[in-house]
């Protein structure tokens, strides 16, 4: 019997979905259930062909036992490894090589000392910064937020330097980005399930949490648009190697500018996306599970984002395998 577990937090409607939909499908030899775990032996294999991670990112006993899960062959959706490593900046950074467009982006220095360190563990950087050339590649207006992390916390919409300084003083010891600000016509979040199916919703991210999921989901205003959100979504996904993930899109002049896409464990509640979203989310992780629980794939394999380190032509290359 291969076996699929759920590992999740608070959710209330997605992981029983999830589970349910997986038993309906009555594949032979394929059963879902919620993960129990206590003390994790090193080493040991998990009993699990396929887990789907929901809360790895908040609780690092959950992130530890599916690294030595997947050391012991179970598939985790998504790669633990790399979910680890990743933050925002860098994938601005990647998506840019890639040809996707991206807004100007600076990382900055912490407002504060990070936790055990003081002015001279800074000593490699500059003091006072050039702010004037930050803000002139930026422009304004301009969103500072971590550089790392999710849930549109810590975020400030910031339309001058004052304003700029005012916000990052609040900042404390967090790592953050100042990214322009993109005045957009049409933003959309897409569900990118297999690094291959692509569900575009119509967003704003202006209005309160539950209502930003736009009722009678409305398309892009135009294919092309509708296609390149597509692509670069698919193309996002295939370099970072998610699984599941959400990509978020701000369409300023026609041009889809990727604006956050490390969210390998996407807001998925019926409640806020909507029954139809729910729906179409549910089918898609279900029929990937099983898909991989039946599949000779092999977790220690090389990871495939490690090829776009050797250069553009080797990601070309790993895209155009990954679409055979």
């Amino acid at each position: 019997m291969k076996k699929i577990g759920i590992i999740f937090g608070m959710e209330t409607t997605f992981p029983p979905a999830l589970v349910d939909r997986i038993n309906g499908m009555k594949v032979a030899a394929v059963t879902a259930e919620a993960v129990k775990l206590g003390g994790v032996k090193m080493a040991e294999p998990s009993g699990y062909r396929v887990i789907v991670d929901r809360i790895s990112q908040d609780i690092p006993f959950y992130r530890a036992y599916l690294k030595n899960a997947a050391l012991s062959g179970t598939i985790v959706i998504n790669n633990p490894f790399w979910w680890t490593a990743d933050d925002k900046f860098f994938n601005y950074a990647l998506a840019s090589k890639l040809g996707v467009a991206i807004p100007p982006t600076v990382l900055l220095p912490h407002n504060q000392h990070p936790p055990d360190t003081t002015d001279r563990s800074m000593r490699n950087l500059m003091y006072p910064l050039n702010w004037d050339e930050i803000f002139h590649y930026v422009g304004f207006p301009a969103f500072l937020k971590p550089y790392s992390g999710g849930g549109w916390k810590h975020v400030y919409k910031v339309h001058s330097p004052d304003e700029f300084f005012r916000c990052y003083n609040q900042t404390g010891d967090l790592c953050m980005t100042l990214q322009h600000g993109v005045e957009f016509e049409e933003y959309y979040r897409c569900y990118v399930v297999g690094q291959e199916k692509v569900r575009i919703m119509k967003y704003d991210p202006k209005v309160p949490f539950h209502e930003r999921y736009v009722k009678g989901n409305p398309p892009p205003s135009s294919t092309a648009l509708h296609d390149r959100i597509v692509r670069d979504g698919q193309t996002l996904c295939r370099a970072l190697g998610y699984d599941l993930n959400t990509v978020e899109f701000a369409v300023e002049d026609g041009v889809p500018y990727a604006i956050d896409f490390m969210n390998p464990a996407p807001d998925a509640d019926i409640n806020s996306v909507g029954p139809d979203n729910f729906e179409w989310i549910v089918n898609a992780v279900a029929e990937l599970a099983v898909q991989k629980a039946l599949s000779n794939e092999d977790p220690s394999r090389e990871l495939r984002w490690s090829s776009f380190l050797a250069g553009p032509k080797e990601v070309k290359a790993s895209q155009r395998r990954a679409r055979a």
